[in-house]
């Protein structure tokens, strides 16, 4: 079992779990209706196989890569830990509950089930043909408040489409810092990746651009929620200022100390983002 936890990061689920949980309070609150703890099970349990499908199909498809490449050939596949007929399977498993879960919750989460498999485990062959796979990956997490708010209200609507937008742009920017990495290792395999294609410097202002547009959906959310939920108060703005906050901070992090701090930067500085802000809007919906 932390073999495969290992294998998919299953910690790595705190990303895109809090922006999950809060759209679900959001659209409860704008329909002004009861809590329904169930479909917020149902919810959760959509994050984690979906996740667990993406992460293992991941590891699946670039597993002789991995085996190439000094950084990752501890991974589970290429250190035979877990094998790749075992990942496959695991994903397939996955999958299949993702959907399934789908279809307790209503026909709209049903019936696009298959389009977000489609963008979560399509993105693993993506960086073998463009550089634009970083955006791919922000659109398969940005997903995931669409997807809670869908799970509600079974419609779209114009705030969780807000927070997709948002969640692309922050992943694809920490996403382009943390392949800062594997730069040269791309350009010499063939990969494609906007470090491998412009160059850490330049790499680097691109992620930077691309939060910084991030920090102004933000705002722009935060007032959109306010005039949609008139009873909120300051905390989501306080968890906004945080984020932000944190964006900076990881951005000082890989300035500073260039690759040494990377995975702080990456892992505990977004997680802890990605939490605060969580927190804050849900404790300004329910309080």
């Amino acid at each position: 079992m932390k073999s495969y936890f290992s294998l998919v990061k299953f910690a790595h689920t705190i990303f895109a779990l809090p922006f999950a949980f809060l759209s679900f309070f959001l659209a409860v609150k704008v329909r002004d209706s009861a809590i329904d703890w169930t479909v917020f099970l149902l919810v959760f349990l959509c994050m984690v196989f979906a996740r667990s499908a993406a992460m293992a199909f991941n590891r699946y498809v670039d597993r002789e890569i991995d085996a190439r490449n000094q950084r990752t050939v501890t991974r589970e596949i290429p250190a035979g830990v877990v094998s790749a007929r075992a990942a496959f399977i695991f994903t397939s498993i996955s999958a299949a509950a993702f959907i399934l879960t789908t279809y307790y919750l209503n026909p709209l989460c049903f019936y696009l089930s298959p389009v977000a498999l489609l963008v979560i485990l399509g993105y693993s062959y993506t960086k073998r043909f463009t550089w634009l796979c970083h955006f791919v990956l922000g659109v398969g997490l940005g997903l995931a408040p669409v997807g809670a708010y869908i799970a509600v209200t079974g419609s779209f609507e114009l705030l969780p489409v807000l927070y997709g937008i948002m969640v692309m742009l922050w992943v694809s920017g920490f996403d382009i810092l943390y392949a800062l990495q594997d730069a040269q290792f791309d350009r010499d395999q063939g990969l494609h990746s906007v470090p491998g294609r412009f160059g850490q410097q330049k790499a680097k202002r691109i992620s930077a651009g691309l939060h910084v547009v991030c920090a102004v959906m933000l705002l722009i959310i935060s007032w959109y929620q306010s005039s949609l939920i008139p009873s909120l108060g300051i905390l989501h703005w306080i968890g906004a200022l945080g984020f932000m906050g944190l964006l900076v901070w990881q951005h000082y992090l890989v300035k500073k100390y260039d690759l040494e701090r990377i995975d702080k930067a990456f892992f505990e500085t977004n997680g802890i983002a990605s939490i605060l802000f969580g927190m804050a809007v849900i404790a300004d919906v329910l309080f």
